[in-house]
């Protein structure tokens, strides 16, 4: 999970990721979206009361903007221009249950935050943990549970144990995440066996470097962990079970409590119609699955 303050350091586990990489850029033009995921429902049908409930801005565009920091495969992620992923297929279903659609707009992921308070975003849809420290300058809408993951390779030949401190181990993770920055302050923990941390920019790398078997195991949110093991054709498990589980939740105004509510509302109209469950069967994430959706959830 992307969590840039407020993360504790575990001394047997690691915790949870944030990103931020990217440059402005206009990813995908409007237009109400039909995503594979759909393809077995009818489409969703727009409501006239959470339309109503929108910006009286957003109203007059029909369009939401949204910053987003595509480099998170599956969550979100760029094919050649635009951008995709489960974030991507749940908002865009949630926007159309809203009657508008969709502008995504590539940013940094430290920006996004900053650059919504500045009024430059609508919005923010780019695996954002809920956290206190967040909710009291913005309004999140909880979406789905994401927790930490370890993952060997099929049949774990390294012989690596759950659950204890990866010392004397070379463990692949992507530059930035948590999982680093405690891999990195777990290292004094270690004494002489010091964890041989192999840091890549793009977690794709970190999960080549673990089929290959450079790693000896990988360390990630279970959303991309989970995904690396689907796409990975039988050649990595999962370590364990995720652990130290959060929200995800779409980033607000905090000036916009009506906003907020539509958005709820509309990811509640979807769990109803069958739309997020089936969004989440695609892209392997239907263990994140919630039941409530709430405005800063505790």
């Amino acid at each position: 999970m992307k969590r840039p303050f407020g993360v504790s350091v575990l001394a047997a586990t690691i915790g949870t990721a944030l990103l931020a990489s990217g440059c402005a850029t206009n990813l995908s033009g409007s237009g109400l979206p039909t995503t594979s995921a759909e393809q077995n429902l009818p489409p969703v049908e727009a409501s006239q009361e959470l339309f109503d409930k929108l910006p009286a801005g957003v109203r007059a565009r029909k369009t939401i903007t949204v910053g987003t920091s595509p480099n998170y495969k599956p969550v979100e992620f760029l094919e050649g221009s635009k951008v995709s992923g489960l974030d991507v297929d749940l908002f865009n279903a949630a926007a159309a249950r809203m009657g508008v659609s969709v502008q995504w707009k590539e940013s940094p992921f430290d920006q996004i935050l900053i650059g919504i308070q500045a009024k430059k975003y609508d919005a923010g849809v780019s695996a954002f943990t809920v956290t206190p420290e967040r909710t009291k300058t913005v309004n999140m809408v909880s979406y789905l549970n994401a927790g930490s993951l370890w993952v060997v390779q099929k049949g774990n030949p390294k012989q690596v144990t759950p659950n204890e401190p990866p010392c004397g181990r070379t463990v692949a993770v992507q530059i930035g995440v948590v999982q680093e920055m405690e891999m990195k302050a777990m290292q004094a923990k270690c004494g002489s066996r010091k964890i041989n941390l192999l840091s890549f920019t793009d977690q794709g790398e970190a999960t080549t470097a673990l089929i290959s078997g450079r790693a000896d195991m990988m360390a990630a949110d279970s959303p991309i962990s989970l995904y690396a093991i689907k796409m990975s054709g039988d050649t990595l498990e999962p370590l364990g079970e995720s652990y130290d589980t959060a929200p995800y939740g779409i980033v607000l105004r905090k000036d916009q409590p009506e906003f907020a509510e539509a958005v709820r509302q509309a990811y509640d109209d979807l769990k109803a119609s069958g739309h997020y469950d089936q969004i989440l069967a695609t892209w392997n994430q239907t263990d994140g699955a919630i039941d409530a959706f709430e405005v800063n959830p505790s």
